[in-house]
């Protein structure tokens, strides 16, 4: 009976072991990227904008919304019926010959997402670039909506600056970081994300980490500005050992703001006054909720955040492509168009692919997702 018992007790035990191992080796592929050390931790330890193991945003955001808990909130995104998502059609999206584009134009273009390709005072920039049809760390959770991946990495151009926000699975995508390899030149990041490049084979001294109100000149007419943002960093298990930053791009003739994921504060004001305004400002939009409501901004905030930051021109992030929160897809771009009537700035909604040349004072983009499902 007690050698019938053992037996029935050492089957349970040995699977669980091997999920275990499992699971260990599956956490040490590289996609998980690598936490900051050595000399890199050492100058992190030194940011005034890190206490207590890891950093801290500049208006502290409370760890969830009083009367839940982190499982609550899990079983809700994960269990509670929503309705639309995702669309029931492809996202429309237009081709641009990326590699044929005049260099010497300023330009936009919406990869989908947060991710941009950008040409800036002759150079050619990507932000946040996830071309993966997933973003999370297994492949069957966050699927990108259908259509909205027409580009690869291999349709970029040589990048001569890579910009990354923060280490998140929706704006640092391994796959896509490992194809543009070959093709970038020099990245810039915030705090500690630097580690994640290296361990995936960028060279280090092709590499710009920075502290928030940091100017990295890059040449003498071209200068990033690494800024704050309201939001967090991690991988997996660890938080906040990265920094997470919104980015400024300045030229003689230009000046582009990138929220990266944020919620509203008052550093938008701070930004938009110690940089006398933007030309344009792009700026999160999306995957908002009531139970994370000072990490992402709701429509109503980002027209704030545009007037704040004395915005010439708007156009949403964060939207269109993942479905990170419960709310209808097509939400954030209804919303942002009823809040930003008779306001100060324009509003820029064009499709994934669909250049925005910056000297046109007057684009005009259709409201492309109006009648889609």
């Amino acid at each position: 009976m007690k050698g019938r018992l053992r037996k029935m007790l050492l089957a349970p035990f040995i699977i669980l072991v091997i999920i275990a191992l499992g699971i260990g080796l599956y956490l040490q592929h590289p996609k998980f990227g690598a936490l900051p050390e050595g000399p890199r931790l050492e100058r992190i330890r030194s940011s005034p904008h890190y206490a207590d193991g890891q950093f801290q945003n500049l208006v502290p955001i409370p760890p969830r919304v009083e009367g839940t808990s982190s499982l609550s909130l899990w079983l809700a995104y994960l269990f509670i019926p929503k309705e639309r998502l995702a669309p029931a059609e492809p996202i429309p999206a237009v081709k641009t010959d990326l590699m044929a584009l005049d260099r010497d134009k300023d330009i936009v273009i919406w990869l989908g997402h947060s991710s941009y390709y950008m040409q800036l005072g002759g150079k050619r920039i990507l932000i946040d670039p996830v071309f993966s049809a997933y973003a999370a760390p297994v492949p069957f959770v966050n699927r990108a909506f259908n259509g909205t991946n027409p580009y690869t990495a291999e349709a970029m151009p040589e990048i001569d600056y890579l910009l990354i926000t923060h280490d998140h699975w929706d704006h640092l995508d391994y796959p896509t970081l490992s194809a543009l390899k070959p093709k970038v030149k020099q990245v810039i990041c915030g705090l500690g994300v630097g580690a994640y490049f290296e361990q995936w084979g960028f060279a280090a001294d092709l590499i710009h980490e920075a502290d928030w109100f940091t100017a990295v000149a890059l040449e003498d007419d071209f200068t990033v500005h690494v800024l704050p943002a309201r939001h967090f960093s991690g991988r997996m298990l660890t938080r906040n050992k990265t920094l997470w930053a919104s980015l400024a791009l300045v030229t003689p003739e230009r000046r582009i703001f990138f929220s990266g994921d944020s919620g509203y504060g008052p550093h938008f004001k701070q930004i938009g006054e110690s940089l006398n305004g933007f030309d344009l400002v792009v700026l999160d939009n999306g995957q908002y909720d009531k139970n994370w409501p000072h990490v992402h901004m709701t429509p109503e905030e980002a027209v704030q955040a545009a007037e704040d930051l004395k915005a010439k021109a708007l156009m949403p992030a964060h939207v269109g492509k993942f479905a990170i929160a419960n709310h209808p897809w097509d939400e954030p771009f209804q919303r942002i168009t009823a809040a930003s009537q008779n306001k100060n700035y324009r509003l820029l909604t064009p499709m994934i692919g669909e250049p925005l040349e910056l000297a046109n004072q007057q684009p005009v983009f259709s409201p492309w997702w109006e009648g889609m499902n």
